[in-house]
């Protein structure tokens, strides 16, 4: 029967040391890389939202040029039937009809000034528009500058931290394989319940390197014989002598 190697608890707490580490790296690059890409992703909705903005502002000055445009051929038309009416005022045979041509003249007047008026208001619009444009523009060229750079910068990292992650990944497979089956259920647990993944630490000044929890000398001398596994009171994070830490380097 093959005889199968006892760790002592020293042993089992430098591996655990050393697979945290390993794990503190690869949580290193993936936040690294976790909030690039939320960036870039919040940009080019950003960008497609001035896009929609810079399109809608122009269709609306288009429709205002349109608007412009039939207002001026309103006034020609009332033009044309002012000149109209003033020659048949020419051949008037009694009052009455003097006057309903008049009338039509005031009306016609009066609808030129009314496009006239239109026509004011609207080039008052277009440049209110052509303002909101320019700044919908500008908007648009910088925060395209700053995708650009955020791209760039999420592409350099991508390159920089692929092969390395791919090297702690694997270490982190192989550090796994060194933990005690029991103490590695329990490292798993305890890195899902904290944000930051650290389930091993050291004590540091006299306190928890996860909680900042004191830690009593008596305790800490017990953490320093590495004759058993200790947990902080507070935290349940696994507890181990600064010095063990400091002697495991993950490079």
């Amino acid at each position: 029967m093959a005889n199968v190697k006892e760790y002592s608890v020293e042993e089992k707490l430098a591996s655990l040391v050393n697979l945290q580490k390993v794990d503190s790296k690869l949580d290193e690059i993936r936040i690294l890389k976790g909030e690039l890409p939320m960036e870039v992703a919040d940009l080019e909705d950003e960008i497609q939202g001035l896009h929609a903005r810079h399109l809608r502002i122009e269709e609306e000055i288009n429709g205002i040029t349109e608007f412009i445009e039939q207002k001026k051929e309103a006034i020609k038309e009332a033009q044309a039937l002012i000149k109209k009416y003033e020659k048949q005022s020419e051949n008037v045979k009694n009052n009455r009809e003097f006057e309903a041509i008049n009338k039509e003249m005031e009306m016609q007047q009066l609808e030129i000034k009314l496009c006239e008026k239109h026509i004011k208001d609207a080039n008052v619009e277009i440049s209110e528009k052509a303002v909101a444009l320019e700044k919908a523009k500008k908007a648009l060229s910088s925060k395209e500058g700053v995708l650009s750079s955020k791209k760039g910068e999420l592409e350099k990292i991508i390159t920089t931290t692929e092969k390395e992650e791919k090297v702690f990944n694997k270490s982190s497979e192989e550090a796994r394989q060194a933990v005690d089956p029991r103490l590695l259920a329990s490292y798993e647990k305890i890195r899902k319940n904290y944000r930051n993944g650290l389930a091993v630490v050291p004590v540091e000044r006299d306190a928890c390197g996860g909680c900042f929890y004191s830690i009593p000398p008596q305790k800490q001398s017990e953490i320093r014989q590495h004759k058993k596994v200790m947990v902080c009171e507070n935290c349940g994070r696994i507890l181990v002598d600064s010095e063990l830490a400091d002697t495991i380097e993950v490079k």
